[in-house]
Parts: structure tokens; sequence; C-alpha cells
């Protein structure tokens, strides 16, 4: 196993990771920035107001996109069970 090897390894695996996390990270974010702006206008500063919106909308997201997170992470792993007699080598 070569640096190379390990380093092309290491880029996939963080490719995967961001694949998966962009969807819910983004959809946390965007209900967040919403609900701030919201804040802003009203005047509320109530700090519990954030949580329940996020937690829904990013367990919906998940709920929503288990199939496609599957999908990437079976091919990931068959791809990575693929190499295993590269690695050896």
């Amino acid at each position: 196993m070569t640096v190379d090897y390990v380093l092309e390894l290491s880029k996939h695996s963080l490719i995967t990771v961001i694949y998966i996390l962009t969807p819910i990270l983004g959809s946390g974010l965007l209900v967040g920035l919403a609900i701030g702006i919201f804040q802003a206008i009203t005047s509320i500063q109530e700090m519990t107001l954030v949580f329940i919106p996020k937690i829904a909308v990013v367990g919906f997201v998940i709920l929503l996109l288990i199939p496609w997170f599957l999908d990437i992470l079976l091919n990931y792993t068959q791809e990575l069970y693929a190499q295993i007699p590269l690695m050896v080598q």
C-alpha cells in the first residue's frame, strides 16, 4: 500500500461523507437562517424557537434521503471491498 493509494482512499472517503452530509447540514442551515431572520424582524428572542423546526426539517430530510444515502454507502463499501486484494500487494 503506497502513500498515493492511502491519499486517494482518504479523498474518496471524504467526498462520500460530503455527499451524505451536505443535504442534512444545508437544510439545517437554511432553516436556522430563516428563523434567525424571522426573529430579527419580529424581535422575538426565544432560544428554543430555533431547535424544534431544525430538528423536524433535518429529520424529514434524513428520512426522505435514506435510500440515496444507502446507495452511496453501498457503492463505497463495494468499491472498498473490491480493492482489498490491491491493498495486500
